[in-house]
């Protein structure tokens, strides 16, 4: 009886691969486990700390940081495809490359959320150099030593790179393996090199950033054992070691060009390249647990660099977009007006506010000593896929200024980096589709893991009991989750519980909260109790209850950086907008996941228990959006929280600094140019004039006075500056390259 209910249990579950398993091992359950429970302990969110620095790490931002910004001109990086040399030294001066190394190892000792406002402020700067900085404080060779290697190898290595004298590189994607890395052919076999224990490798790589540079390789391969030298059998799976530019057979230098971005990626070839075992990363007694040691890597790595860039990306557009929308005039009223731009201006205070929420309510989860794996796939998801809405935005209202190559232009380079942020890393199409959920309900779920790993246990006895034990505190939960879902729905969640001394204008977005964790529980528990291991491969279901995940993840991390931020009533209009917005979406995934059922009858039998009395959650009203857009149209500590980690020049002749300055200026004149309307309205001043000619009139007929003329003669000559874009002399264009120096217009 007990192996008949295990193996038929056992059918149901979906075939793990080694990798996948391994997978779902790593990282912790936190927050993520509350929400797909059924029943969020809020305590939980709120024992995460105030996001804040040390005086050591406001100055090193204040300073080498700001310093590093300062030193660099997109314009000839752009044109040299590279950063200048002693920009690069710089930063091997001054730790960039390691932020995050302990300080006994040679390097800053910093913390991850300081890790992560690095690469924002200089990736607002120059995205080159954001992903300079990024790589080797990420994923690669120092965070995988730090965690796994040998005294030894963190000794000889660990300062090396925190200092800059090596370079690094990490080295898994290739022609044939890319998202399904278990598949890569790089091989590496031990064999007996005399009396030292050696690996022949044969490989390969590329898209590995930094390769056409690095001194020091990780290098990721499966690793063969024909002769049984480490008793484990031949087969040891996939092994990390550490490659040094110069072994014999190691081919590295050739680059790639990605979408002309001046960062160096490349590719690495390796023909029977030969190296000690010790290089494994960890030692030969680490043979065979790369994947183990890359996932849960990757479960804090994925929290960092690339979200860094991302909320970057949305925080540049706000910033710009605002001070533009309201320094460009058409129809003799800033643009920043018109219902259309205000519609955009919204969604793109409200959407950043969600991604600052959620990454740095992550942040704080890896720096308390938590590997927040499925919240790491959230970011890196939703953070890179709003940064692609929020350019694309913003390049709508820059129109002509944002597609003009030049000195002048600041989103050539950052539109470009887009398709980069939402490639690596983790392919964006496969995070949504198969990890967030696919991974997300067996990592966070409260029962599911527990059920996999009983019905394993070789011990029978053990493993049945142990599975009736967890099987019947999942029914039990899911009966409650029923209940729940199904009263809330009738009640429109108004007698749900909310955390005590919370702000009582967001009182209901708790509510609301609960209400759909409990359906998304109950959602869950029927798709997979219905679809059970075929889940796996219906990918859109998967994605929908993912969408769910994720956009509770996200309003609820938003309240959190709402009260942890001092509850300012400067930034209500972004809270309302922002909770507002995850709710619906996450409301309209379940909506979708129901009509597309792939079980119809599960479909329909969800939707009265899930939604007794119909939706409930609206889109952002017009209201709304005014309100929002108002914190990117006005200055203001709204505008300059949601904006805070990017890098704001003081150099009078740089672009950002003119935008801002018009910005600021445009305000005092507003009511200069209402004055000058009325004037043409009531026939004292022509209505056909240039603007030229139209501000000569007003100071001749005394419509304003000398001091209120010459602030408008500055304002026009800023909003000129501001508006312009570069044209070359055609003789010396190259390519797609501008000549170096300004325009000759």
């Amino acid at each position: 009886m007990r192996k008949l209910v295990l193996d038929s249990f056992k059918k149901f579950l979906p075939p793990l691969s080694r990798t996948e398993k391994e997978a779902l091992e790593s990282g912790t359950v936190g927050w993520d486990g509350e929400l797909i429970s059924g029943h969020p302990n809020w305590d939980k969110l709120f024992e995460l700390n105030a996001p804040a620095f040390t005086a050591e790490e406001q100055a090193f931002l204040d300073g080498p940081v700001q310093k590093l910004c300062d030193m660099i001109d997109n314009w000839q990086v752009a044109y040299d495809s590279d950063l200048p040399p002693e920009v690069w030294q710089y930063m091997k001066d001054n730790g960039f490359f390691g932020l995050e190394v302990p300080k006994e190892h040679g390097g800053l000792g910093f913390s991850s959320q300081l890790h992560s406002a690095v690469i924002m402020k200089v990736s607002s700067r120059n995205l080159a150099a954001g992903v300079t900085v990024g790589v080797p404080n990420s994923l690669g060779p120092a965070e995988l030593l730090h965690t796994y290697g040998t005294e030894e190898q963190k000794h000889e290595y660990l300062p090396r790179l925190a200092k800059g004298e090596e370079i690094p590189c990490f080295a898994l994607t290739e022609p044939g393996a890319g998202s399904d890395a278990g598949s890569i052919e790089a091989r590496g076999t031990l064999f007996m090199d005399g009396n030292k224990l050696s690996v022949r490798l044969n490989f390969e790589k590329r898209y590995i950033t930094l390769a056409p540079i690095a001194t020091l390789a990780g290098l990721a391969f499966k690793l063969e054992d024909p002769e049984n030298l480490l008793g484990r059998g031949k087969d040891l799976g996939i092994t990390v070691a550490l490659l040094k530019r110069g072994t014999p057979g190691l081919e590295m230098g050739a680059r790639h060009h990605p979408m002309d971005l001046p960062f160096m990626n490349g590719t690495l070839k390796g023909t029977d390249v030969v190296i000690p075992a010790d290089m494994i990363i960890g030692g030969p007694e680490r043979a065979g647990e790369g994947w183990k040691m890359l996932m849960e890597c990757l479960s804090i790595g994925r929290a960092l660099s690339l979200p860094a860039m991302g909320a970057a990306g949305a925080q540049f557009a706000a910033y710009t977009t605002g001070a533009y929308s309201r320094v460009r005039r058409q129809f003799n009223s800033p643009i920043g007006k018109f219902e259309g731009v205000e519609e955009v201006l919204g969604r793109m205070a409200g959407i950043t506010y969600l991604m600052n929420g959620a990454r740095l309510a992550t942040l704080q989860m890896v720096d308390q000593g938590q590997a927040p794996a499925i919240p790491s796939a959230i970011l890196k998801y939703h953070l890179t896929e709003n940064m692609r809405k929020l350019v694309n935005d913003a390049m709508d209202v820059h129109g002509g200024k944002a597609i003009i190559n030049g000195p002048h232009n600041y989103y050539n380079e950052l539109y470009k980096g887009i398709p980069v942020a939402i490639t690596v890393e983790g392919a964006n199409i496969m995070t949504r589709n198969l990890i967030i959920f696919g991974q997300g309900s067996v990592r966070a779920h409260p029962y599911l893991l527990k059920e996999i790993n009983a019905a394993n246990d070789p011990d029978q006895k053990k493993a049945f009991s142990a599975l009736v034990k967890t099987l019947t505190a999942h029914v039990g939960n899911a009966l409650h989750s029923t209940v729940k879902a199904f009263g809330h729905g009738l009640t429109n969640s108004r007698f749900s519980s909310v955390p005590k001394n919370v702000d009582k204008e967001t009182r209901r977005y708790y509510q609301h909260i609960n209400r759909l964790c409990a359906a998304f529980n109950f959602a869950s528990d029927a798709t997979l109790g219905t679809l059970g291991g075929t889940l796996k491969f219906r990918e859109r279901t998967s994605a929908r209850l993912g969408d769910v995940f994720s956009n509770l993840y996200m309003a609820s991390t938003a309240l959190w950086h709402f009260e942890k931020s001092g509850r300012p009533k400067e930034d209500l209009p972004l809270v309302h907008w922002a909770c507002t917005h995850a709710l619906y979406e996450a409301e309209q995934a379940l909506d979708d996941l129901l009509r597309n059922h792939p079980n119809r009858f599960v479909g329909a039998a969800l939707r009265p228990i899930l939604f007794p009395m119909g939706r409930k959650i609206k889109k952002p009203s017009d209201k709304m959006d005014s309100a929002a857009a108002d914190t990117l149209r006005e200055p203001g500590p709204a505008r300059d929280r949601l904006t805070a980690n990017l890098y704001k020049p003081q150099n009078e002749n740089e672009p950002l600094y003119k935008l801002e300055a018009a910005f600021k200026l445009s305000l005092e004149t507003e009511e200069l140019e209402k004055k000058l309307g009325k004037a043409v309205k009531k026939g004292e001043l022509p209505g056909e004039l240039t603007r030229v000619q139209l501000v000569e009139a007003a100071a001749a007929k005394g419509v304003l006075n000398e001091a209120e003329i010459a602030t408008l003669r500055r304002m026009d000559a800023l909003r000129r500056d501001v508006v312009m874009v570069d044209s070359f002399d055609p003789t010396k264009i190259s390519g797609n390259k501008a000549p170096k120096g300004r325009s000759w217009n």
